[in-house]
């Protein structure tokens, strides 16, 4: 699925976990965001980022993880020139893009 930063696509959606590769575009990032019924781990595979995590900024490269706990407000922002990869492995007990809530977004969604 495209999205004004970059695009995901849907490796594997289960009962128990849903798992995504995220690739977001040069100086792109994600809305600023939570989920009530999800965590996520986060593996970059490619480039560099910058996390924000409950406001706290951590910066990844290829081959470092991060978790996101349920609750947790978080972003993945890009400031490279070069598209960022990751793979997003989701597990609760909803993965339904509805389950976003929206704190800050660059694209007025």
């Amino acid at each position: 699925e495209n999205r004004p930063w970059g695009r995901f696509e849907v490796l594997k959606n289960e009962v128990h976990f849903k798992s995504k590769i995220i690739r977001v575009d040069a100086n792109q990032k994600i809305s600023y965001q939570s989920h009530a019924r999800r965590s996520e781990h986060w593996i970059l595979v490619r480039g560099t980022a910058v996390v924000i995590l409950d406001d706290k900024e951590i910066p990844l490269k290829a081959g470092e993880h991060i978790f996101i706990p349920q609750g947790a407000k978080h972003r993945i922002v890009n400031n490279s020139k070069s598209e960022v990869e990751f793979i997003e492995v989701q597990v609760g007990s909803y993965f339904g893009e509805d389950d976003i809530i929206r704190f800050q977004d660059d694209y007025g969604r």
